[in-house]
């Protein structure tokens, strides 16, 4: 869009959708980037509502990652201001109807914390949503029936087979490996986070190459498919679009008014 263009929406109050990702292994059969599947999911959603997306932020929080090459990093001060400054680039023109579309899902905590800050600072509640826990167990259910659980992790679903419907070119099938479980001091890890010690959880702080040269951390991306991936974006981007029209309900300066309340 033009500048013009852009100025002449803001009449209509839109919604603006910030898509954010991740550029990191995924597994040794799909490309590196998952912020591509965020940005298409942003950009259909925007179509659907009539919201606006803006270009997606590509790089994420993803330190236990730095073992593999290729990937890109933000330190987490690094990306809490390039959040910060997204949102007020929009904020300081009024326009206050934002929402986060994250792809990477351990940017999540980092996000809230950013966001309490600009509410503090600004009085505008930013919202955001994590695309791939915003999968319901149903429609899990509905792809892989009671094997749901052996498909999902990192290197499996729903990653793998999103990238099989968005970006089927990009794919090395050939390459494709389950996921094996894997040890630290001993004990069995739950990924990057930690290990169990007596069943229960140990918090550590672990790197994805020291549990899986390949990045498989989870699920077997043989039990993914492009259709699974087209059931998925397609709910994802339903989801996101009956978001939009949600928020366009609400002042998010207000969060305890009524539809359209004060200062709408």
């Amino acid at each position: 869009m033009t500048v013009a263009e852009f100025r002449d929406r803001l009449a209509e109050d839109p919604v603006i959708l910030l898509p954010l990702g991740s550029h990191e292994e995924q597994g040794p059969h799909a490309p590196m980037g998952d912020y591509l599947l965020a940005e298409e999911i942003a950009l259909r959603a925007a179509k659907a509502s009539g919201a606006i997306a803006a270009p997606c932020l590509p790089f994420g929080y993803a330190e236990f990652f730095r073992g593999y090459p290729g990937g890109i990093q933000l330190r987490a001060a690094t990306f809490c201001a390039v959040i910060e400054d997204m949102a007020t680039s929009f904020l300081d023109h009024g326009i206050r109807r934002l929402l986060i579309v994250n792809g990477h899902s351990t940017n999540a905590s980092l996000i809230d914390q950013t966001l309490r800050g600009i509410r503090r600072q600004t009085g505008v509640a930013v919202a955001s949503i994590d695309l791939w826990r915003s999968i319901p167990d149903s429609l899990w259910t509905q792809i892989h029936g009671p094997g749901a659980a052996q498909a999902r992790g990192h290197g499996g679903d729903p990653v793998t087979s999103v990238s099989m419907y968005l970006r089927p070119d990009t794919m090395r099938p050939d390459l494709m490996r389950a996921a094996v479980p894997a040890q630290a001091m001993g004990l069995p890890a739950m990924g990057v986070s930690g290990v169990r010690f007596e069943g229960l959880p140990l918090n550590l702080p672990l790197d994805g190459h020291e549990l899986h040269p390949d990045g498989m951390l989870g699920g077997d991306p043989a039990l993914a498919s492009a259709e699974a991936g087209r059931l998925i974006v397609e709910h994802l981007t339903g989801h996101c679009a009956r978001l939009v029209a949600h928020l366009r309900q609400h002042d998010p300066r207000q969060l305890n008014a009524g539809a359209g309340g004060a200062g709408a």
